[in-house]
């Protein structure tokens, strides 16, 4: 099975990419999507193990009153302390990549898109096949994010900032989808690519027989 990470800037538009994927999905069993952001939402539910480490490392003022952990205050913390960002992630990485591993073993499809969006930032064994990069103008990506998340565009760009440059996030791409355009141009460069893993994973299959 061919194992592609999908990554891009912060409002780039890598869940809109990831959906239009699973939309080619039908009526075959022909593709898996796996969102580490999904997954990460999951981990540190309340009482979860990760969710344990977590408040004993950050203590109790990053919860909600519901003791759910608080989204918010966890990231201004660790963007205001890199000693804090590097604890949180030595929890949360490893458990998301156990997590991704055990999806991965029971999957039987022909590809499989993993959604990874700081795949550049942080160290993963994925043992990716090809890495799809999904690009946008930075005007762009500061204006969906303000959008979608209701923040200023100020801590959109502290957020850009912290993440991989553009440029060499393009250098380090097999594939690269460019989300400029309308949904009807971004549903094109989708189905041509799911084509090509299809193709590259029968030549893969014809190769190892």
């Amino acid at each position: 099975m061919l194992k592609i990470g999908l990554t891009g800037g912060i409002g780039s538009g890598k869940t809109t990419v990831g959906n239009l994927f699973a939309n080619l999905n039908q009526p075959n069993n022909l593709l898996s999507i796996i969102d580490t952001d999904i997954i990460a939402r999951q981990i540190v539910e309340v009482n979860k193990p990760t969710y344990k480490k977590i408040v004993d490392t950050f203590g109790a003022s990053i919860l909600h009153e519901d003791l759910t952990i608080n989204r918010a205050a966890l990231r201004k913390l660790i963007f205001e302390n890199i000693t804090a960002k590097r604890q949180l992630e030595a929890i949360t990485h490893p458990a998301i990549q156990k997590e991704v591993h055990q999806i991965l073993s029971k999957l039987t499809t022909k590809y499989c898109i993993i959604v990874i969006p700081l795949l550049f930032e942080t160290k993963s064994d994925y043992q990716l096949d090809r890495i799809l990069v999904v690009d946008s103008d930075e005007n762009i990506q500061i204006e969906r994010t303000i959008q979608r998340d209701k923040v200023l565009a100020e801590d959109v760009k502290l957020i850009m900032k912290s993440q991989l440059d553009r440029e060499t996030r393009l250098k380090q791409a097999n594939d690269i989808i460019v989300n400029n355009g309308d949904l009807d141009d971004l549903s094109s460069q989708v189905e041509k690519l799911h084509y090509l893993y299809l193709k590259l994973n029968l030549e893969s299959q014809n190769k190892h027989k």
